[in-house]
């Protein structure tokens, strides 16, 4: 902005400093200093228009610090982990907002009839997919534009004979379980197949949306190897796990872990009797020393479970939900995951040493036009 008030006074100062009397006799019309005045406020708001696009433009083709819209594509994605993975690959190139507040259950989550406005206006919608966001999946489909795209990712990084069900997504349902972002590896595959759409839309921008995945690949598959070392610390007879969500299925088999159990029912309800004293049994059978709550959503029958089975019981972990706010280093999908590391392995008696200096930030340089909504 100060660039922009600058070029007004510099244009005002030119201004009244031209002999304009010089030009013009003492009784010149009072018309003709009035369209000279009307053209030497027309010289000075062009020229201070022209310093402002000279201030506020981008050369990735961004939109504008005052807003103004210049080409980005525009991208709407769900739940805030693929928000993330989307914000690495797109960069400083795309105009991003998500819609799932963080702190929300993402699969009852009812889109406001304001987003249908936002997904009206994108040129492509990125969802997980696997029935995880039902609502908002119908939500974009009776507003997108005709010629914009829906990106469901896990429909395209497994194959149907690689759906997972459990406790809390029963064969029964039909609905696998959707929660393949928490194992790095196929959150790979969710950025590749970012990268590909986003090139295939915007060509011009192909290049550094490749970069990108490169870098975030290499980090990924960095906090991979991590992450398999953390585990290594934790004896072998504690790498169990019961959470209040099944949201760890693609997570524990990628790195040997048992999932005993949750404590959440398929229609998100509280667990009945019966299946609280069964998790409790469970607990004490396999001698498990810690069992995972969530810190967004508390459970007091997750206390009673871990009090009764003789465990500790740790709320803290998350599965959709970013830790810290917008802006900060660990805000992202790099942060979630080693978050969770950081307080699963010692919980299980092992530890997380090898996280310690590991770059949960953002792979580009520059400034994130991404919006997480609250």
């Amino acid at each position: 902005m100060s660039c922009c008030l600058a070029a007004v006074v510099t244009a005002k100062a030119s201004l009244s400093r031209s002999p304009d009397m010089n030009f013009f006799k003492r009784d010149a019309a009072a018309r003709t200093r009035t369209l000279l005045r009307n053209a030497a406020l027309f010289l000075a708001f062009s020229i201070a228009l022209a310093a402002s696009a000279s201030c506020s433009s981008d050369e990735g083709g961004i939109e504008s610090r005052a807003g103004e819209d210049t080409g980005a594509l525009k991208v709407v994605s769900t739940v805030s982990p693929i928000t993330s993975l989307v914000e690495n690959i797109g960069g400083t190139r795309i105009r991003l907002e998500g819609i799932v507040p963080e702190g929300v259950n993402s699969h009852t989550f009812e889109p406001a009839p304001s987003v249908a406005t936002l997904v009206a206006d994108a040129d492509l919608i990125i969802l997980n997919g696997l029935f995880l966001e039902q609502p908002s999946l119908e939500l974009a489909r009776a507003n997108k534009k005709p010629d914009a795209v829906i990106l469901s990712l896990a429909d395209k990084a497994i194959t149907r004979d690689q759906w997972v069900f459990d406790f809390s997504f029963p064969e029964s349902d039909g609905h696998p379980n959707p929660h393949l972002w928490t194992s790095p590896d196929l959150a790979i595959k969710y950025a590749d197949l970012v990268r590909t759409e986003l090139s295939a839309l915007d060509p011009d921008n192909a290049d550094y949306y490749s970069e990108n995945f490169s870098k975030l690949e290499e980090r990924l598959n960095d906090l991979d190897g991590r992450i398999a070392t953390a585990v290594d610390t934790i004896p072998p007879e504690n790498r169990k796990l019961l959470t209040y969500h099944d949201s760890f299925p693609f997570f524990s088999t990628r790195y040997g872990f048992d999932v005993i159990g949750a404590a959440q029912p398929s229609d998100f309800s509280e667990p009945s009797a019966r299946e609280v004293a069964s998790l409790i049994d469970q607990v004490r059978e396999t001698g498990v020393p810690a069992i995972f709550g969530s810190e967004v959503f508390p459970s007091p029958v997750m206390e009673q479970i871990a009090k009764e089975g003789g465990a500790a019981f740790i709320d803290r972990l998350r599965d959709d939900d970013l830790p810290g706010s917008q802006g900060d280093p660990d805000h992202t999908y790099m942060g979630l995951m080693t978050t969770n590391i950081q307080i699963m392995a010692p919980a299980l008696g092992g530890n997380a040493d090898a996280l310690d200096d590991f770059d949960t930030g953002l792979v580009f340089e520059g400034e994130s036009n991404a919006v997480y909504p609250e």
